[in-house]
């Protein structure tokens, strides 16, 4: 892939929430980096002051490592290229940018936006290309001191190459670009402020990236940005052009592209309902890539020893959050039962829990812990499927009452009652109990459990029945049986 050691970068802006378009990326090339034993870096492209913030800032370093996505160089890892954030690399663009000037690869350019607009609005009705048309490509000095005079603020543009660039985009394959559609391009501001255009193949060349991972809507900058390491080969600057290779879209509903705005999309929103870091990350790296024809489900250490960046599909890929969801739900399962205890504890807690901090039976808990694993989707869900053990009474679900308490539930719960006051205290023996005082009442254990079910738990799903019954205990069971027999007597 590569003649020296494999060095990628991720390079968000810090400006929201992360989404989850933007943690496929930094999987991408963080799988990349491991498989070929390379270095990660991490930048922060956090230039424009109106939009970019300290909390995004700070969002994306504690998602990184919720996510256990690492990096090799960046903010609080240091290394050989620090800084790392680009609102700190200021002095280095400029630099750049006047020794790009002095060599002829850049220029002044004074057109005013109005004169720009016109001239586009002409070339459209001429059925021409719209861009930049190289008015100051090639202004005389006299020209350049008048403007100067004028007053006429001057952006800096970057001079392309005259004929068209060929490319072979690791994903998509070889690509080119005419110079009709690729041309002259700003660099610098007329404030002086560097642009994307130069920062980011600045900081690529100085950082020694040698592949560029990144999202399909950044192709169309691909030529430009090459054009510019060519030139800062010539001044030393960039030892070489790196490889490329784009990403494909990530599609929502309506089969459009996903958006921030897109509820989906937000990386907090995963997090809230206790997505697992590598579930997630499971299902991120099925779209546009697998593992194989045959196999949805793997932890990133397999990731890591398979991930090859030519077998990412460029065909764009469709969100799914029930896959998503499926997938997550394999990972609860699959981990330790100790380690699903350790995963549950934030939503044990007050503000997650119903119930008050002091009812909380930990031993109850681990006690039922491994029928709940096996019935989470995510971990939010605990919160519903065990509350019935830690509240003062069931939740009072109207709906579960109605559907389970048809017939003749007093005589059934009645039976019920009697024979598990008499029985021994375990699922096998509870079981027996309740199955006995259905066939009492000429109905199936289904029929017969319900409503002991909802008298007990408020619900008429949950885990399973009477495991639930052997951790409730004894007192409470036929306490909250007592308290249905009053409300339907009532």
């Amino acid at each position: 892939m590569a003649n020296g050691p494999v060095r990628v970068r991720f390079c968000p802006s810090p400006t929201g929430n992360p989404h989850v378009g933007l943690v496929r990326t930094a999987l991408f090339n963080w799988a990349f980096a491991r498989h070929h034993g390379g270095t990660l870096v991490f930048r922060i492209e956090d230039t424009d002051a109106a939009r970019d913030s300290e909390e995004s800032y700070n969002q994306l370093l504690d998602s990184l490592r919720w996510l256990g996505l690492d990096w090799d160089e960046g903010p609080e890892v240091g290394g050989p290229h620090a800084p790392y954030r680009q609102s700190q690399r200021m002095d280095i663009y400029a630099d750049v940018a006047k020794k790009l000037q002095d060599a002829g690869h850049a220029y002044d350019c004074f057109c005013t936006a109005v004169e720009l607009e016109a001239r586009r609005d002409a070339a459209r009705a001429a059925g021409k290309p719209s861009g930049y048309d190289g008015t100051c490509r090639n202004l005389s000095a006299e020209r350049i001191e008048r403007y100067r005079a004028e007053g006429r603020p001057a952006i800096v543009r970057f001079r392309m190459p005259d004929g068209p660039i060929t490319f072979t985009d690791l994903v998509r394959g070889e690509l080119t670009f005419t110079q009709d559609n690729v041309p002259d391009f700003g660099i610098v501001r007329a404030n002086g402020a560097p642009l994307y255009t130069l920062v980011n193949p600045v900081d690529d060349a100085l950082m020694e990236i040698t592949h560029v991972l990144r999202g399909e809507d950044l192709l169309s900058s691909t030529p430009r940005q090459i054009a510019l390491y060519k030139a800062l080969m010539e001044l030393g600057i960039a030892k070489s052009v790196p490889q490329f290779g784009h990403l494909p879209y990530v599609m929502g509903e309506g089969n459009k592209k996903l958006s921030k705005r897109d509820p989906e999309s937000s990386l907090n929103l995963y997090r809230e309902r206790g997505f697992l870091p590598e579930g997630l990350l499971n299902y991120l790296s099925l779209l546009g890539w697998s593992l194989s024809e045959d196999r949805d489900i793997f932890s990133m250490e397999e990731m890591v020893a398979a991930f090859d960046i030519t077998g990412v599909n460029a065909n764009p890929a469709r969100f799914d959050l029930k896959k998503c969801e499926h997938i997550n739900a394999t990972h609860l399962r699959e981990l330790d039962v100790k380690d699903f205890i350790e995963a549950c504890g934030p939503w044990l807690k007050a503000p997650h829990a119903p119930w008050r901090p002091e009812a909380f039976d930990r031993a109850a808990f681990e006690e039922i812990a491994p029928h709940a694993q096996t019935r989470l989707t995510v971990l939010s869900d605990i919160t519903a499927n065990v509350d019935f053990l830690f509240l003062d009474q069931p939740v009072e679900d109207e709906a579960s009452w109605a559907k389970a308490m048809k017939g003749e539930p007093v005589a059934l719960l009645t039976t019920a009652r009697a024979k598990l006051a008499d029985t021994d205290w375990n699922a096998e023996a509870l079981k027996n109990a309740v199955l006995a005082a259905g066939e009492e009442h000429g109905l199936k254990l289904g029929k017969a459990q319900a409503p002991v079910r909802v008298a007990v738990t408020g619900r008429t799903v949950g885990l399973p029945l009477f495991e639930s019954l052997e951790v409730l205990g004894r007192d409470r069971t036929l306490s909250r049986i007592d308290a249905a027999l009053a409300k339907l007597a009532a």
